[in-house]
């Protein structure tokens, strides 16, 4: 029997979980049980992080993508279901939007969420490395502070444009590169307060920690722009949101 060549290299090959230097295979995992730890509480710790400005930012990459009715649209890493429940209502009967995830917990937390507010829409767990969609198939893909967290940010990038229609477009909202005046105050406020708030509402002081060394590994915003235009994307283009402790990357598939 020959042995599994991609389940090697996925064991030799070594990827960041937030600072720590992990095995591929391991990351997934790693990241799963933070979002299993923290699903029930993540819409009230990203308020409080965020002073409520991860609404404002999901209200203007829902605006950039432009979905009408009759329209199909996948949310990729869509959690607890905001930008889902957006476009379950632009898209109308006529229209298709899909609420997927790769953890089980956030997903099931979206979905009650979804169903509590009269929406019922398609949910599936789902690696964004691996769509199981048809090539073609969406006027719009959606990841919204998933990106981060995924071991092959290139091969789930080149996920997004296959299964895409020709003219679609991709929005990726994520934490980004901070203007560099207000990086001092940023990193003490990541390394300090963003644990603690971890600890005291959603009893996980590591996870949150995690959250704060993610985003410093994450590529920055000319990088991800070249990362995008480097799987075939058209257009590419982002916007910084509050001197960028966030930025929207948009990108279209012409051909």
């Amino acid at each position: 029997m020959k042995p599994d060549t991609n389940q090697e290299s996925s064991e030799n090959s070594t990827t960041h979980f937030g600072f720590k230097t992990v095995s591929e295979s391991e990351k997934a995992g790693k990241v799963a049980e933070v979002f299993h730890s923290v699903a029930s509480r993540y819409d009230v710790m990203n308020d409080l992080m965020s002073a409520g400005l991860h609404r404002v930012w999901k209200v203007f990459t829902i605006g950039r993508a432009n979905v009408r009715c009759g329209m199909k649209v996948l949310d990729i890493a869509g959690g607890t279901g905001d930008l889902a429940l957006a476009f379950g209502k632009k898209v109308g009967e006529t229209g298709e939007v899909w609420h997927t995830d790769i953890n089980s917990s956030m997903l099931s937390v979206g979905r009650d969420r979804l169903i509590d507010k009269g929406v019922v829409l398609p949910t599936a767990v789902c690696d964004a490395e691996y769509l199981p969609f048809p090539d073609n198939y969406f006027d719009c893909v959606t990841v919204a502070f998933g990106l981060r967290n995924m071991t092959h940010k290139d091969q789930a990038l080149a996920e997004m444009f296959r299964v895409l229609k020709p003219g679609g477009k991709l929005l990726v909202l994520e934490f980004s590169r901070v203007y560099k005046p207000l990086e001092p105050a940023y990193d003490w406020y990541s390394f300090n307060i963003l644990p603690w708030l971890g600890k005291k509402i959603a009893s996980d002081e590591d996870s949150y920690r995690y959250l704060a060394e993610s985003i410093r590994m994450h590529p920055d915003q000319e990088t991800l722009a070249g990362m995008m235009r480097g799987v075939g994307f058209e257009r590419v283009q982002y916007f910084n949101l509050t001197a960028g402790i966030a930025a929207v990357h948009e990108g279209i598939k012409l051909g």
